[in-house]
C-alpha cells in the first residue's frame, strides 16, 4: 500500500501572496482565448457601437435632454459588468473543472482561496480595462457625455466594486450547473443574455411589462443598471425609473444581499471536481 503525504497548507500570508501572483497567469490565459475576448471582453462595446449607430438624435426635453449615444451608455456598462463577473468565471470554472484542471490544482499545496484570489483579480482587472475601452469608444466616437463631478465617480465606483462582487460570486456558483466543458456556453450564455434583455440593460426597464419588472426587480442587474443611469443621466431620468427616483439606498442594500447570497452558494457549490467525477 503506498501512503501519501498530506499536502501542506498554505499561510495566509502566503496564499494572498500566491494569489496575487496568479493574477498574471489568469490574465494570460483571458486573453489567449480569442472566443472569450470577443464574445466577453469587446461584447460590450461592439454591442455599443450598434446601438448608437441605429439610434441617433436626443431622448429628453430641454437642459436635460441627453444623445441617445449617452442614453444607452449605463445599461451597456452594466452588461459589462455582468458578461465580466457572471458569464466569464462560470464558463472559465466549468470548463477547467470538466477537463482536470481543478483536479490536479486539488493536489497540489494551492488552496481554494488562492485560486479564487487570481480569478477574482482577472475579473477586475478585464472589467476596468472593458469599461474603459466602452467609455472611451462612448466619449471619443459618439460623443456621450461622461461625469463631470468627483461624487458622481465616486457612485460610480462603489456600483462597480459592489455590483462585479456580486456578479463573481453568482458566477462561480453557476459554474456548478453545465454537466461538463462541453455544456457550459449552453448554459450559461442564455441566461446571461435573458438577464440582459429583463435587467433594462438593452431595453427601457420601464418599457417592460409590469409583472415582468416585478419579477426581474430581484436581479442585481437591474439595479447595477439603475446606479449606473443615476451616474450619467441628468437627474430628471429619475421620473422614469419604477419608483419614480434613483433608490441609491436600495441599490447598495439589494447588492449587498446579492453578495451574501451568491457566497453561500459559491461556497456550497464549489468543488475542485464535479459531483459524477
Amino acid at each position: 500500500m503506498i501512503i501519501t503525504a498530506p499536502v501542506p497548507s498554505l499561510g495566509p500570508t502566503r496564499t494572498v501572496r500566491l494569489g496575487i501572483r496568479r493574477i498574471a497567469f489568469e490574465l494570460r490565459q483571458y486573453f489567449r482565448a480569442g472566443d472569450q475576448v470577443f464574445f466577453t471582453f469587446l461584447f460590450p462595446t461592439l454591442m455599443y457601437v450598434l446601438f448608437a449607430t441605429i439610434f441617433t438624435g436626443d431622448i429628453g426635453e430641454g437642459p436635460s435632454a441627453v444623445s441617445m449615444a449617452t442614453y444607452y451608455l449605463p445599461g451597456l456598462i452594466a452588461g459589462g459588468i455582468l458578461l465580466s463577473g457572471l458569464q466569464g468565471p462560470a464558463l472559465e470554472i466549468a470548463t477547467e473543472k470538466s477537463d482536470g484542471t481543478l483536479k490536479r490544482l486539488g493536489g497540489t499545496p494551492i488552496s481554494p482561496a488562492t485560486y479564487f484570489l487570481g480569478k477574482t483579480g482577472q475579473v477586475f482587472v478585464t472589467a476596468i480595462l472593458q469599461i474603459a475601452l466602452l467609455m472611451a469608444v462612448a466619449a471619443g466616437v459618439y460623443g456621450a457625455a461622461l461625469p463631470t463631478d468627483a461624487a458622481a465617480w465616486l457612485r460610480f465606483a462603489w456600483i462597480f466594486v459592489l455590483g462585479l462582487i456580486a456578479c463573481t460570486l453568482l458566477g462561480i456558483a453557476l459554474s456548478s450547473v453545465p454537466s461538463s466543458g462541453k455544456t457550459a456556453s449552453a448554459v450559461v450564455i442564455p441566461v446571461v443574455l435573458l438577464i440582459q434583455f429583463v435587467s433594462g440593460v438593452y431595453i427601457a426597464f420601464a418599457a417592460l411589462p409590469e409583472w415582468l419588472q416585478n419579477a426581474a426587480g430581484i436581479l442585481p442587474v437591474k439595479w447595477i443598471a439603475q446606479g449606473m443611469r443615476s451616474v450619467f443621466l441628468p437627474d430628471d431620468f429619475k421620473n422614469a425609473e419604477a419608483a419614480g427616483s434613483w433608490q441609491l439606498g436600495m441599490i447598495v442594500l439589494m447588492l449587498a444581499l446579492w453578495i451574501v447570497i451568491g457566497l453561500v452558494l459559491s461556497r456550497v457549490t464549489f468543488r475542485w471536481i464535479r459531483r459524477d467525477g
